[in-house]
């Protein structure tokens, strides 16, 4: 039978459980802090991490721990937030309980804040060869296999097999691709010349291939336009309409019957979210997206909520729900506090009504775009905005003050010193088998 969390206390409060510590989870629990609620924050990682720069960890313009922040820290002080570092299980509405890997727990409130993995639509190949984009391990893994891939290209004689170890390929035209490609292309043209003055870089090139007719399809036709005008402008190679069939590590396969070869594919093409056992049978629609009303209920639950990428919610101008971005799952989680607050005070809980205030794409130094209510940018003015409102958005001072700094050292230098090629020292199968062979023989001896 599985035991209790431990360490929880049973104090007579109204608990809410919050599954998920990105953008939403956070926030909900953050403004539940110092209230009348015990809450229950749960993640399978003990830090938040600061989606929109994975890119720059993975090009080396950023450490990977100035776009995390330890989870436990932000609620150092707040008596009334637990945190443990727990996979969910299961839920069991009936009797108001959740499963996970440290034991059960039960709840009064629980919200689902789990968000939305790497969709591979199916494929097996490249599921396996591929490399996503969804986290900041996997965007430490592509740091280290573009720079790995560049020290096997210097130990080869034919250009053809060096070419496949030095190009990139990045499928997906929102805004991790573009981002991404726009700062590998930078990367060709200021940093690895240097790093690898053996290397011919008219080898090298930097594809970015999208399903669709255009690039950003979140953002306005003129956005569109000038993001592929700036990412050619950057030598990217920009192909629409192009789906990408399979990948076998080497060769990248695309409908059209065209190949492709490199080392190096990453997949930003689509997002589903993960099942939740005793949910998403019931309540869960396209996308793996679970269905909630206008207060970020669950359909078919009493006291279970979802909120951010994981939630689909019908409400205005957003009839096949709102797009899967930040600002979406920040004020979702706002509202939801404040109703939660409202229900402790006996008082009905508000409608969520969501306030469009525009997306940003930046695509190298100078150039970005964006759509604001009422006005879009290009340019300069667009990059500087895109600079603050993401430089504003990171939790903890410090971390804004190493990525500003980090910046304007980029900025004025165009070079980085962070291509360092770390890897976990590899013990072979032989020796972890004769390690558990001790310890169960251990075992049985005792």
């Amino acid at each position: 039978m599985m035991e209790n969390i431990k360490h929880i206390p049973e104090n007579g409060k109204k608990r809410v459980v919050i599954i998920g510590g990105g953008f939403a989870g956070l926030k909900l629990a953050r403004q539940l802090a110092n209230t009348a609620y015990q809450v229950v924050l749960i993640d399978k990682n003990n830090f938040h991490q600061f989606q929109p720069l994975f890119y720059q960890v993975a090009t080396s313009g950023l450490e990977p721990s100035s776009i995390a922040f330890p989870l436990r820290k932000i609620f150092q002080k707040k008596r009334n937030v637990h945190f443990r570092m727990a996979d969910l299980l299961e839920v069991n509405p009936n009797i108001h309980e959740i499963y996970t890997n440290l034991g059960k727990l039960k709840y009064d409130c629980l919200v689902l804040a789990t968000g939305v993995d790497t969709n591979y639509f199916g494929n097996k190949n490249i599921e396996q060869f591929a490399i996503p984009m969804k986290s900041v391990s996997e965007a430490i893994f592509l740091r280290n296999s573009i720079l790995r891939n560049y020290e096997k290209a210097l130990n080869e004689s034919d250009p053809e097999k060096a070419a496949n170890y030095m190009n990139i390929v990045l499928v997906g035209g929102g805004p991790t691709g573009v981002e991404l490609a726009g700062a590998l292309a930078e990367m060709k043209s200021d940093i690895l010349p240097k790093d690898y003055p053996e290397l011919d870089f008219s080898l090298m090139n930097v594809y970015l291939f999208e399903a669709s007719d255009r690039l950003l399809n979140g953002m306005s036709d003129a956005a569109s336009k000038k993001a592929e005008t700036y990412l050619k402008k950057l030598g990217v190679i920009v192909k629409t309409e192009a789906r990408v069939s399979d990948y076998d590590g080497l060769s990248i396969k695309l409908d059209s019957g065209e190949e492709f070869n490199s080392y190096t594919l990453v997949w930003a093409a689509g997002v589903i979210a993960n099942p939740i056992k005793g949910i998403s049978k019931i309540a869960a629609t396209r996308g793996g997206r679970i269905r909630v009303d206008l207060f970020n209920k669950v359909a078919g639950f009493n006291h279970v909520y979802a909120i951010g990428d994981l939630a689909i919610q019908k409400e205005g101008d957003f009839q096949n729900g709102h797009p899967q971005v930040a600002q979406v799952g920040l004020q979702q989680a706002g509202n939801l506090a404040k109703n939660l607050k409202l229900l402790l005070q006996g008082e009905k809980m508000k409608p969520f009504r969501y306030k469009d205030r525009g997306s940003m794409a930046t695509i190298g130094k100078n150039l970005a775009v964006a759509d604001l209510p009422g006005v879009k940018m290009q340019g300069f003015f667009a990059w500087v905005l895109w600079l603050f409102v993401h430089l504003m958005s990171i939790v903890g001072i410090k971390n804004r003050f190493f990525i500003l700094i980090n910046w304007v050292w980029n900025y004025f230098t165009s070079d980085q010193s962070l291509r360092i090629l770390i890897r976990p020292k590899k013990r072979s199968f032989t020796d972890r088998a004769s390690e558990e062979h001790q310890r169960i023989k251990k075992i049985n001896l005792n």
